[in-house]
């Protein structure tokens, strides 16, 4: 994976652009609705290139990112991670080329969705209820939104047509040249100043099998036909909120056929029943994501116990395998933060994820403590850790460093009598048997809890 140096320079140059007006309405949006989502960096990235248009523009002067350092005060790393969460979510479009070995960017400002389209999404709507909960999502929906006026049926109409009110002179009333008809006419290199509806969020089409999905209803009387485009689309979208397999999908698609079609609203009503059903009335946060494939060490069949831990970890969500290790329990609210805040903040996959919060858990006596967890995200996001093997690696190498943060102090010589670091491929917490060093310098409690947390961890196999 390229690091963030190998992307972006200081030196490199950029340009501001916008597809279309920027209205002061839209700050409202991006602050209460989608800050929660992308976090304050990127927001205040988002607003910094805005406001580097100059008024009633579409560009911006070329400066450079040192610049952009300097303003939002943070280093070029977090302005990566920024941007990308900016083009993620549909607020920004980068483009780049290279001429003479430099390097030069233009960022284009995409507007946010209106509030309607947004509370509408299906995607984001949701996300955003799971981040403010129920209090403050029904008080962001009072604050764009007004009462109807409902008695307007009650009103007659008496409003003037443009005929009524206004006339159209003969030409030969005024004189009309062939330069003036020019005049009409927009330069070659010039375009109006307008604004361009924002497009929803829409997950790729080929992340789902469709093919998987008509075989399956083939004998339900479901024709390609009825996958139109939307219908492609929502289901995608749906598969990738609700974590829904293809044969789940089948009874959801199912359940929403109405008069030979797919009725969209009523497959989205299914899929969240369904998901609300599994998961005791509760919504979707972003930490119900799995690995990516591409990141995905572990692609054939595993045999041994390391690769059974590494598919593991690579197929579970980190909230899967919250309530794995303690016995199908929902996480608490608070650790379900946690783990989303270095997902976002720190980029972390959620493989290396599963790897860090098994790490501190045996470490910390079960406790998910949050500043131990940033902490040791934070390290492994600077180590551009994208993997399991990434991630387990790490550990084993700066387990004594780690174990120096869980209980605060700095390290001393006469540590050097401590067993030595091994070399095996699997860090030390993962194995079941008991450690071939004498006994006296075994603390019991921990081998017990270790035991106790890999039983918890063969219940999924089951």
């Amino acid at each position: 994976m390229a690091q963030h140096w190998q992307e972006l320079l200081p030196i490199d140059r950029y340009v501001v652009s916008s597809d279309g007006m920027l209205h002061f309405y839209d700050q409202k949006i991006l602050t209460f609705l989608y800050q929660p989502l992308i976090g304050s960096t990127a927001f205040s990235l988002y607003m910094t290139l805005w406001t580097e248009l100059e008024e009633n523009r579409l560009w911006s002067e070329r400066t450079t990112h040192h610049s952009l350092m300097n303003y939002l005060d943070t280093n070029l790393k977090e302005i990566f991670q920024a941007r990308q969460k900016l083009e993620g979510i549909g607020l920004l479009k980068t483009y780049v080329k290279l001429e003479d070995d430099e390097r030069s960017f233009i960022y284009e400002l995409k507007p946010p969705l209106n509030p309607e389209r947004f509370f509408l999404d299906g995607m984001l709507n949701i996300y955003l209820y799971q981040k403010v909960g129920k209090k403050q999502f029904a008080r962001l929906k009072r604050f764009f939104s007004d009462h109807q006026l409902s008695s307007i049926d009650e009103y007659k109409d008496i409003t003037k047509s443009f005929q009524d009110v206004y006339s159209s002179a003969s030409p030969e009333s005024f004189q009309f040249h062939q330069e003036s008809s020019q005049d009409l006419q927009l330069g070659a290199e010039e375009t109006f100043v307008g604004r361009h509806d924002s497009k929803a969020i829409q997950i790729h089409l080929d992340s789902f099998n469709f093919d998987l999905l008509l075989a399956g209803l083939k004998d339900s009387f479901i024709s390609p036909k009825m996958l139109t485009q939307k219908v492609k689309e929502a289901i995608a979208n749906l598969a990738f909120l609700y974590n829904i397999d293809v044969l789940q999908m089948q009874a959801i698609v199912l359940s929403a056929l109405e008069d030979e079609d797919i009725n969209i609203e009523e497959l989205r009503k299914a899929a969240r029943d369904w998901y609300q059903f599994q998961h005791q009335d509760k919504l979707p946060a972003l930490v119900d994501r799995t690995q990516p494939e591409l990141l995905k060490v572990q692609t054939t069949e595993p045999n041994s116990k390391e690769e059974k831990i590494k598919r593991y970890f690579e197929t579970v969500s980190p909230r899967q395998f919250l309530m794995d290790i303690s016995g199908g329990v929902e996480p608490s609210k608070s650790d379900l933060q946690i783990v989303e805040d270095i997902m976002f903040h720190q980029q972390l996959t959620p493989a290396v994820v599963n790897v860090l919060i098994h790490y501190v858990l045996i470490k910390t006596d079960m406790k998910l403590t949050k500043g131990y967890v940033e902490k040791i995200a934070s390290h492994w996001a600077r180590k551009g850790v994208k993997t399991v093997e990434d991630a387990m690696d790490l550990a084993l190498k700066e387990n004594r460093q780690y174990l120096e943060w869980a209980n605060g102090k700095k390290t001393r010589k006469s540590q050097n009598d401590k067993k030595p670091i091994r070399t095996e491929f699997i860090p030390d917490w993962f194995n079941e048997e008991e450690s071939s060093a004498p006994k006296a310098e075994i603390n019991k409690d921990v081998a017990e809890k270790k035991r106790a947390l890999e039983e918890r961890l063969k219940k999924y196999k089951k």
